[in-house]
């Protein structure tokens, strides 16, 4: 049974899980068709008095066309035992296979948002983007470019308000 939730209540267990092992974030392409992402850069906080989560994704990838298109997205925390999932959500694309299938993900309606949540996670925020811009390559600092954007490939950060946090009532005993 999942539960609405306070902001405060999950930010530790969800940044703490995505430093360890990361999240999963879900956008829905034209059709409804889901696919999910994993990511493990991310920022929870307040932002033009909202709550908001911020996250990063390349041009290159599915999920930014799928977000250009749906305008909103779900993060979802895994729980302990899921590491094999959010692997394979992070090396695999969705262009070229369902990943709800392959992994046997559950999608559940959002109650606020187009994109879904992932049944077999534990925590869940719905976002919907108020904002999103490209780093620029001139302005992010060289030690960062050469680690991180070797081919050049930077950023989008979306600016998500995040209209619901809910979560399993027993999520504590289900973290890493």
């Amino acid at each position: 049974m999942k539960k609405e939730v306070a902001l405060e209540e999950v930010v530790g267990v969800t940044l703490d899980t995505m430093r360890k092992v990361g999240l999963l974030l879900v956008s829905v392409d034209k059709e409804g068709k889901p696919n999910a992402m994993t990511i493990g850069w991310g920022f929870i906080g307040i932002l033009w008095a909202e709550p908001s989560f911020v996250i990063a994704v390349r041009p290159s990838r599915y999920t930014y066309k799928l977000l250009e298109e749906s305008n909103d997205f779900t993060v979802n925390v895994p729980a302990k035992g899921m590491e094999d999932v959010v692997s394979y959500c992070g090396t695999v694309s969705g262009r070229y296979t369902d990943k709800f299938k392959d992994c046997n993900l559950t999608s559940l309606k959002s109650k606020y948002v187009k994109s879904p949540i992932i049944k077999e996670c534990i925590i869940h925020y719905e976002c919907i983007v108020r904002y999103k811009y490209d780093l620029e390559p001139s302005k992010v600092p060289r030690d960062i470019t050469s680690l991180w954007y070797p081919t050049n490939d930077f950023h989008r950060i979306y600016i998500g308000r995040i209209e619901a946090v809910y979560a399993d009532e027993d999520y504590k005993s289900k973290t890493y």
